[in-house]
């Protein structure tokens, strides 16, 4: 009888990262890449843990107060309220006002689901539940908005022709949809394209929506770790802010700390006022509540050391700098291989263009295939790289491979 209960529930397909990290680790081929998983690593292709995580690390097991209680349904507070300064910006209206709420979240994706739900529930939806997603986006965001009764819709953004952005495509977007609508914006880093708008582009993005009046759903994966400037990739959240766009944010910790495996987030929602914040908090408090009680508390104590100490914080920002700059280092060198040294046929401006741990290379499916079946070069098949894979030892490999890829000699 038990055996009968589950005979119809269909077998769902692998994630495609996953999956393909895990073809990577099954490939004995010693020259192997990865360039699929969005996680970074060193020269020497290993995770890196940042020297001021292990500092914080340290000072936490020598805490004698140290304890494993529950934290409040809503978070740490020191945590939420720094996380809250590093996004909005210490001198924020927002704040300044006490009108940001700040939960925390189980990473991005916590804070990404725990915004939907409260959209779901709350928003005033003059039409269907749906929101504007970027096509393309992170392929987790319509899972999350599905799963909480919110179409995704596409909106223009990548544009193959110029692998850059479809701005004019984007405005038009935001100008046809209903007043009210829902989208979603990657403040920084924009995955998996790393193609962003300029801050002249951002304020007419901004413009239209206050026309329109949209709501702004920001997606914060990568602050500091896109430019190696904390305040430089938090430009277009806090210019939404100054100039009074509704809008909430989603932040991670994964990347721009390497705490990728604890989990460690923030929901920040920005009311008018600060009574309609009150009401906010106690809903995001009571959502919360029904599904993971409490926040962990590891990643939340780490990062509120950072946070708060000025001394950890300028080591942090010393550690992101570090990421970034390898980041930056490897397009450049990709750059020059294959312009300079392979000429490589086609125009590569776009490796240096675009920022973040993420490059759209432009090559098609059929391409990308042969990348992971001739060379062992693992990547997205929609041509996406991620550049923290690429290190001295194998940028070379990758670029010749590319290039032969590029001239059909497979």
């Amino acid at each position: 009888m038990s055996a009968e209960i589950w005979q119809d529930v269909p077998l769902a397909p692998p994630d495609s990262i996953f999956k393909l990290t895990a073809a990577y680790k099954a490939d004995t081929f010693p020259q192997k890449v990865n360039l699929g998983v969005g996680a970074y690593r060193d020269d020497d292709n290993k995770p890196w843990v940042l020297p001021v995580i292990k500092k914080a690390t340290q000072i936490l097991l020598n805490d004698p107060n140290l304890d494993h209680e529950y934290l409040p349904i809503t978070g740490l507070p020191e945590f939420t309220a720094g996380a809250a300064k590093l996004i909005l910006g210490a001198d924020s209206p927002a704040i300044a006002e006490r009108r940001a709420v700040s939960v925390q979240t189980i990473s991005g994706t916590g804070a990404n689901h725990l915004g939907a739900l409260f959209l779901s529930r709350f928003y005033h939806w003059d039409a269907p539940k749906q929101i504007y997603l970027s096509n393309p986006t992170w392929a987790n965001h319509h899972a999350i908005f599905k799963n909480v009764g919110i179409q995704p819709v596409d909106y223009p953004y990548y544009d193959p022709a110029t692998i850059g952005l479809d701005f004019d495509g984007f405005i038009g977007a935001l100008k046809s949809a209903a007043p009210g609508s829902v989208f979603l914006l990657h403040a920084c880093a924009h995955n998996p394209t790393g193609v962003d708008p300029t801050r002249d582009q951002w304020k007419h993005i901004a413009e239209v929506i206050i026309a329109k009046n949209h709501y702004a759903f920001f997606d914060c994966a990568y602050q500091g770790f896109a430019s190696g400037d904390l305040n430089n990739d938090a430009w277009a959240v806090r210019y939404f802010v100054e100039k009074g766009v509704p809008m909430l944010v989603c932040q991670s910790f994964a990347k721009n700390a390497g705490l990728y495996g604890e989990r460690i987030g923030a929901l920040h929602i920005v009311p008018p006022t600060k009574d309609a914040a009150d009401r906010v908090k106690s809903q995001l408090s009571v959502l919360q509540r029904s599904e993971i009680s409490n926040p962990p508390s590891y990643g939340a104590r780490l990062v509120s050391l950072i946070l708060n100490d000025s001394a950890l914080f300028d080591d942090w920002n010393r550690d992101i700098k570090t990421m970034a700059e390898r980041i930056i280092s490897n397009r450049n060198e990709l750059y020059l291989l294959l312009t300079e040294e392979l000429k490589t046929p086609g125009n590569w401006d776009h490796i240096i263009n675009q920022i973040g741990m993420f490059s759209f290379t432009g090559i098609n499916q059929s391409q990308s295939q042969a990348l992971i079946d001739t060379f062992h070069i693992y990547l997205t098949t929609n041509g996406r790289i991620s550049m923290a894979g690429l290190n001295s030892h194998n940028i070379r490999y990758f670029a010749e491979s590319l290039d032969k890829v590029v001239r059909g000699q497979v």
